[in-house]
């Protein structure tokens, strides 16, 4: 039996503004499919987004949804959470969305450890506004803002996320929706901060730019750059020059999370004592 969809779905919002071929798309899908795997109530669910392509996830999704300022959707989805700690909340960013103008915030919502599922849909580019270098543009890479191309070191948003202290990290691509599913309910399941890395394709702006002229050229690019984490391992450090691995990178379930922490600050201070830890 097909899966619907509808119930999910803000219908009348239908057909999406993505570009025809973007990964949002099916991005979006598998996160649907992880969500009703794991049996959520959409009323308890909260998304939050920010500026940028990925920033229409808050518009399609049928749930409470937050439609935020550029760099500024983890601070949005940080007081939700403090608020109705009960609740599910899933924040998504672009990669300039999430680790540029809203670097910071990730940073700290990593640190903290708070109980946020955070969706990075990299797709190394801000597509939405034409192309300008985004952190993790590769070097070399033609953008509208470095036209010899770019120079930029780029970030490893995993390890960027993981040394910050989230206490789940995976990264996948939009090319096996199935993979991308298991990694969300295996992350939306954890309690703490997980961070997704999900690989996607701007072949509009990204992609035709740089002598990708389709979208499976695009895709193609995607995939030569990304190896599952178990081969990974297994490779010589000069193998693994440009390569990306994919797969759950980190997963501590010991870490305290923040909201339970603050919990504990609550309950010090009707008491008058100290935080126990």
């Amino acid at each position: 039996m097909a899966f619907n969809y509808d119930e999910y779905l803000r219908t009348n919002k239908m057909p999406t503004l993505w570009c025809w071929g973007c990964g949002d798309g099916v991005i979006l899908k598998a996160l649907i499919r992880a969500i009703d795997k794991l049996g959520w109530n959409m009323d308890d669910v909260c998304v939050v987004s920010g500026i940028g392509c990925s920033g229409r996830f808050s518009s399609y999704i049928n749930c409470n949804t937050i439609h935020t300022t550029h760099g500024r959707a983890i601070a949005y989805a940080t007081g939700v959470k403090m608020a109705n700690p009960d609740k599910k909340v899933i924040c998504i960013t672009g990669d300039g969305d999430g680790l540029a103008i809203g670097g910071n915030h990730t940073i700290h919502g990593c640190r903290r450890n708070i109980d946020i599922n955070h969706i990075v849909i990299n797709n190394f580019i801000y597509g939405l506004t034409n192309s300008q270098t985004s952190p993790t543009t590769p070097q070399g890479m033609w953008t509208v803002t470095m036209k010899r191309g770019n120079i930029d070191p780029t970030f490893n948003a995993c390890e960027l996320a993981a040394a910050a202290g989230a206490s789940f990290v995976a990264r996948e691509t939009m090319l096996d929706p199935k993979k991308l599913e298991k990694v969300f309910v295996k992350g939306l399941e954890h309690k703490g901060y997980s961070f997704f890395d999900i690989f996607s394709n701007c072949h509009v702006n990204l992609g035709r730019k740089n002598k990708m002229n389709s979208a499976m050229a695009n895709l193609e690019w995607i995939d030569s750059i990304t190896v599952p984490k178990t081969k990974y391992d297994k490779m010589e450090e000069s193998e693994k020059k440009g390569l990306f691995p994919t797969g759950v990178l980190k997963e501590d379930t010991e870490a305290r999370e923040y909201t339970d922490m603050y919990a504990k600050v609550k309950e010090a201070h009707q008491n008058k004592t100290m935080v126990q830890f």
